[in-house]
């Protein structure tokens, strides 16, 4: 998995190319989890992406939130969990529940 400092590093070189940055970070997580705490995904205006934080089952929503701080919209805390309905949506059916923190990287 990519360091947190690879992730850094490449979220500077994409703000100095121009383009808008979001940092997805997982915060918290109980029961089966697919990331650790600590876990993190980048992503630019264009969709390119670098890290995880699921493993591919709720990036889909990590990436639609990063776009929208990335346009304005406030930094938001999303859970994903057994007790969410969306849960089972993203894949997260197994038990666990995992918070990521996304924001816009300014």
């Amino acid at each position: 998995m990519t360091g947190e400092h690879d992730i850094l590093a490449q979220a500077a070189a994409w703000k100095d190319e121009g383009r808008k940055v979001a940092l997805a970070t997982v915060v918290s997580t109980w029961g089966s989890s697919p990331r650790p705490a600590g876990s993190q995904l980048l992503v630019d205006g264009a969709g390119n992406m670098m890290g995880s934080v699921s493993g591919g089952c709720i990036e889909g929503a990590v990436v639609k939130e990063a776009l929208a701080v990335m346009e304005g919209a406030p930094p938001t805390l999303l859970e994903f969990g057994v007790s969410n309905e969306q849960a089972w949506d993203v894949g997260l059916a197994c038990g666990g529940r995992v918070q990521v923190y996304v924001e816009a990287v300014s």
